[in-house]
């Protein structure tokens, strides 16, 4: 691994988080390999090498899988609490190295230092929610039509649990399926992205020490690491029995096809293109500070980032003007500084569909109000920092229709009233998160009602970025169907058992049938 010194404490971040000189992509707990090409890990921020990870080929995932079956035999008897209790140690060590992981993401992913310890935050939330969760695992309990009989249902372990993670949340989300996985008594296989690869190898050295504290088996948590190939491995397994896949819609199509067609289960979280309504009650102030962290936080690279802004026309050019001077604010470079508000897209190839999605808004004719373009130079060398850009378009835009995963903002106008500005937030084929602001009780609540928004989030006078533990995270249509984090998550993690005890001694069969011998 050839470490990179800066400023901002990434050397010894790297060492707090043992991933200083390791050149493993493959993890089954404390035990490290891989045989596959090792597989580079440059910084966005810098260009720089971070280090290097063997990738998994065949062979290292028959073993990973063996261990990960083996340790599922022997976690899944352990009572729910006792699972909880490990959950919470591992937010323990979370809290002791989140400065650190932070940072880390920060440097790998590209975004600020402060969602990066944002993301670690989720992660203790998690295990917080986790921990809470493994005490309320829950069935119900229903009346039998027959006499002396007692009917309920039950939940248990599924198994073993893939989860293929993306590159912008290089983390929370492994967290998010992890957390709740464990307390129901899964034990899960972890393909991060091949892009934020150091990130997957820091968390696992963080469980496998908590693991070994405990005395508990290494196979629990299992890292792999590669490119599709190694995604398709998971994909293809009969063993596992539930896949949670987040990134594009295209992957997820990929993945819903095979895993479907071996009958398995797929938890999915893919693309976003999500939209804030702005209506004549807006609070301006709000909607301009909730538009722009959601258009450039993470330089455009959430899910659930705002990509479109539905303003009514009698605001229309107030907002766009407020916007503009905002924009001007803006300071873009190394996101270890925390005078930057943004960081870099997380590589080259970014860069170039956030170009492509400017040129094609103009071929559509929409009209560039906020140009964009690279950075080169004066702290931009990585050729990955882009200025964030804001066109005026038309929702039918064939660019406007897609989601690029840049800082790129969308204007539309709409001129009737709010159930206008709802046709036009619908009409794409996403439909992860939405948010309106107005001060208008009337227009919120149609926002929210049956004939409202059709995404899996809704939010009123709060941007589209950023979400809490305790709700379930995941959006409609193309966007999978997924739930993962909050709510009642956690029934996907487990198979539902319905049990029925006869305590007599007579056998009358359901329905009054009549078997007589």
């Amino acid at each position: 691994m050839s470490l990179v010194t800066t400023d901002f404490g990434i050397e010894k971040a790297l060492q707090q988080l043992g991933v200083q000189d390791m050149n493993h992509g493959t993890s089954t707990g404390s035990q490290n390999f891989g045989s596959g090409e090792p597989m580079a890990s440059y910084s966005p921020v810098d260009g720089q090498l971070i280090g290097k990870v063997s990738t998994t080929i065949e062979e290292d995932y028959e073993k990973v899988m063996s261990v990960a079956t083996e340790a599922f035999k022997q976690w899944r008897k352990m009572p729910a609490p006792q699972r909880g209790e490990i959950v919470r140690q591992f937010g323990e060590k979370l809290r002791e190295l989140k400065e650190p992981l932070g940072k880390l993401v920060s440097y790998e992913m590209g975004k600020s230092y402060q969602e990066g310890l944002g993301e670690v935050q989720e992660m203790i939330d998690i295990c917080d929610f986790a921990v809470g969760l493994s005490r309320q695992l829950h069935g119900l309990t229903m009346h039998s039509e027959r006499p002396g009989h007692r009917m309920y249902e039950q939940y248990h372990p599924l198994g073993v649990v893939g989860i293929i993670s993306a590159f912008n949340f290089p983390v929370a989300v492994w967290s998010w399926n992890t957390a709740l996985a464990w307390v129901c008594g899964d034990v899960c296989v972890w393909k991060p992205s091949e892009k934020t690869p150091l990130c997957g190898i820091a968390c696992q050295n963080i469980i496998a020490e908590v693991l070994k504290e405990n005395d508990l088996p290494e196979g629990i948590s299992c890292l792999i690491n590669g490119d599709y190939r190694v995604g398709e491995m998971l994909t293809h397994d009969k063993r596992i029995p539930l896949v949670s896949a987040t990134g594009s819609i295209r992957m997820g199509k990929i993945v819903a096809r095979t895993v479907a067609s071996r009958l398995g289960k797929s938890l999915l979280e893919l693309g976003g293109n999500n939209a804030i309504i702005v209506t004549p009650d807006a609070d301006l102030k709000m909607t301009i500070i909730g538009a722009v962290f959601g258009a450039v936080g993470t330089a455009g690279q959430r899910c659930t980032s705002t990509r479109r802004l539905i303003i009514h026309e009698s605001i229309y050019e107030k907002v766009k003007n407020a916007l503009i001077d905002a924009y001007r604010q803006l300071r873009i470079g190394n996101p270890l500084d925390e005078n930057n508000h943004v960081g870099p897209l997380i590589d080259t190839d970014a860069v170039k569909m956030y170009e492509a999605a400017l040129e094609k808004v103009k071929d559509e004719g929409g009209n560039i109000i906020v140009e964009g373009g690279i950075l080169n130079g004066d702290g931009h060398e990585s050729g990955c920092y882009v200025k964030p850009a804001i066109a005026e378009a038309k929702n039918d835009f064939e660019i406007v229709q897609e989601e690029t995963f840049a800082p790129i903002l969308y204007l539309l106008k709409y001129t009737g009233d709010v159930e206008d500005a709802i046709e036009l937030q619908n009409g794409v084929v996403q439909g992860l998160s939405s948010a309106i602001m107005t001060n208008n009780l009337r227009e919120a609540e149609k926002f929210l009602s049956a004939a409202g928004s059709d995404c899996g989030i809704a939010n009123v006078n709060i941007g589209t970025s950023g979400a809490e533990i305790g709700g379930a995270f995941g959006g409609e249509k193309e966007t999978g169907g997924g739930r993962e984090s909050g709510s009642d998550a956690w029934k996907i993690y487990m198979r539902r058992q319905t049990n029925t005890i006869n305590y007599t001694t007579e056998l009358p069969l359901a329905q009054g049938i009549k078997f007589d011998l």
